[in-house]
């Protein structure tokens, strides 16, 4: 780590290099999961829920302690991963909600990992849960490197597992016996599965790229069947929380099993992730029950500290990645448009902005990059900031209060802010902070815009409307006709 960190970007423009018959690109698959955390995992330690696909997964690969997501909730997060850059610069930095459906698109002059990866030749897919922009604008997933998407464009109607409809490509599909407002007929997951593991059926030759974005175990909490959880002696959410994660397993176990009877596992590295880390107070039922805060970690969703940015970790990759390695070093979501572009052997110069580094040797096994400093923004209610450099840990909320300072080292739960005691390291966290934010007018750090306030008040009202039109099960209609 230098001692004056510097805001660097690698300028990129997606350029194929020649290949050969030997430089086989492989398949890559992420699957970002909503809001599962390190503490719902047996492999990290979860007692309660059963999840025996993700720990085979953790054994036949490796497990990460130090993954951090983009931020702490879920467009900014996402669009962290789709462009390389962290959230001081990166277009979407907060859950901005638009009407009439969706949220604050991707400009069309940032690149995402799927538009580098079609340049290489790769067929690309978006399944699940996309939240960076809607078909009729420029941060639409058809217009931003994706040939095949199938699920929810829009993250508030993701919130229900019944929805009214999915959307195939721009197409709405409309879903029988369901309303959107409560437990329906049609459980959004199992088509969801049914497209990725048909995709990846129809693709197996490749290069492929699957970006599976999968909404369990994300609230409303809402589940098919209970299973093994039915008769056990805890509040229905619970009962249902604990049902989703074990079904995101299931799910996982059938990608897993899909790659080796098409004979092409070790021809895929597949990563597994969350998009944040617990998504619940400790102190909570839900957090006392499964002991979300097992990690030792502070925080949670909308937060900055460590237990908010960790998220569960899995890559899987039979040969390639080492089996059963269980590693602390650092990585974050905006290495991996560089990583993909590196296996997909893209050369880029000067027409893409990253913040990433390629962790290909580190998947391997080898040791992560050394970089400067990590960097988050969060921009909900009161703006954010915090960064990582060695092992020490910033975080300030809001524009006008002080620095707090912590020594990961040797207090990872972040309990002694240490700033004053460290003015050399409070002064470099001071300038990591200034110098990686870069003002934008939808994102200053004192606090939303006016235009935000109004646009979300807006899509607001139309998502009462979209539910107050939404009091009872449908039939299955055209998909021309409106959603009303």
């Amino acid at each position: 780590m230098s001692s004056l960190p510097q805001t660097f970007f690698c300028l990129l423009a997606v350029f194929p290099l020649a290949t050969h018959a030997s430089d086989a690109k492989p398949n890559l698959i992420f699957v970002l999961s909503d809001d599962v955390a390190q503490g719902d995992l047996g492999c990290y330690g979860q007692e309660l829920i059963a999840t025996p696909n993700l720990d085979r997964m953790a054994e036949q690969g490796t497990r990460y302690l130090s993954a951090y997501s983009g931020t702490s909730v879920c467009a900014p997060s996402r669009s962290s991963l789709m462009t390389g850059l962290h959230c001081g610069h990166c277009p979407v930095r907060g859950n901005y909600e638009v009407p009439p459906e969706g949220q604050l698109p991707l400009p069309a002059e940032t690149t995402t990992v799927a538009e580098v990866l079609q340049s290489a030749g790769y067929s690309t897919a978006c399944c699940g849960k996309w939240g960076m922009g809607f078909f009729d604008t420029s941060g639409s997933p058809m217009k931003k490197g994706f040939d095949h998407f199938f699920g929810y464009n829009c993250q508030r109607e993701a919130h229900s597992y019944f929805p009214r409809y999915l959307y195939n490509n721009d197409k709405k599909i409309w879903l029988e016996g369901n309303n959107g407002v409560d437990v329906g007929e049609t459980y959004s997951q199992a088509l969801i599965q049914k497209d990725a593991m048909d995709w990846i059926r129809e693709h197996d030759s490749g290069p492929f790229f699957l970006f599976y974005a999968v909404t369990l175990p994300h609230g409303r909490h809402e589940i098919d069947s209970l299973g093994e959880y039915k008769d056990k002696p805890w509040p229905a959410r619970q009962k249902a929380y604990a049902a989703q994660i074990t079904r995101l397993d299931r799910d996982m176990g059938e990608l897993l099993d899909t790659l080796n009877d098409r004979g092409i596992a070790e021809k895929t590295l597949v990563i597994f992730s969350g998009d944040n880390g617990s998504s619940f107070e400790p102190d909570s039922e839900m957090g006392v029950l499964f002991k979300q805060a097992s990690n030792g970690l502070r925080g949670y969703k909308r937060g900055l500290y460590e237990g908010a940015l960790r998220q569960a970790a899995i890559t899987w990759w039979p040969g390639t990645v080492p089996a059963g390695r269980v590693t602390d070093q650092p990585w974050a979501f905006w290495d991996f448009l560089p990583t993909a572009a590196e296996l997909a052997n893209v050369e880029l110069d000067n027409r893409t902005t990253t913040d990433g580094q390629s962790i290909v040797e580190f998947l391997k096994g080898g040791n992560a990059p050394q970089r400067d400093y990590f960097y988050w923004e969060l921009h909900e209610n009161q703006p954010i900031q915090a960064c990582r450099f060695g092992d020490w840990k910033a975080v300030k909320h809001g524009s006008h209060s002080a620095i707090e300072l912590y020594d990961l080292r040797s207090d990872v739960a972040e309990t002694r802010d240490i700033a004053k005691e460290h003015p050399q390291q409070e002064e470099q966290a001071k300038r990591i902070m200034a110098s990686a934010h870069q003002s934008d007018p939808n994102w200053p750090l004192t606090g939303k815009p006016e235009i935000r306030i109004q646009t979300e008040k807006a899509a607001w009202q139309a998502t009462k409307l979209r539910n107050q039109n939404a009091t009872r099960p449908i039939k299955s209609q055209p998909a021309t006709q409106s959603p009303s």
